[in-house]
């Protein structure tokens, strides 16, 4: 019976860890380190460095912590390209759809930025939530 117990947990933990890695291979990882996930697809056109876009985000922490959102704002509009946002969120914008929402894990290196916040670490690894609401032709 022991033995029988043993097994069946530890097809419980196999089943566990293969769900978790899965789960892990959703995300798409760039040369450049960015990790994204299409969490809606969108339709039409992808979005080109050189054109104007507008979108929403938020902001976290990898804890959940959210620093921004845009939300019930105006949505954020920059030219893809245009060194206007983070190359992070350049980076991840490009390809997108309108009405697609991605997840960006951006690291260190893509997040560098001119100024800093004071809740906001040089050395985070952040994580966004980008709603693509429009591509300005």
């Amino acid at each position: 019976m022991t033995k029988l117990v043993s097994i069946i947990t530890l097809s419980i933990l196999l089943l566990s860890c293969q769900k978790n890695i899965q789960q892990q291979d959703d995300m798409v990882t760039t040369p450049s380190g960015l990790q994204y996930k299409i969490l809606k697809e969108g339709t039409g056109e992808e979005a080109k460095t050189g054109q104007d876009v507008k979108i929403h985000e938020s902001t976290s922490y990898r804890d959940g912590t959210v620093i921004f959102s845009s939300a019930g704002m105006d949505p954020i509009q920059f030219t893809l390209g245009g060194k206007m946002v983070i190359q992070g969120v350049d980076e991840g914008v490009r390809g997108m759809k309108k009405g697609e929402i991605r997840k960006l894990i951006v690291p260190t290196s893509l997040s560098k930025r001119s100024s800093y916040p004071p809740i906001l670490s040089k050395d985070s690894i952040l994580v966004y939530r980008i709603e693509l609401i429009d591509i300005i032709h």
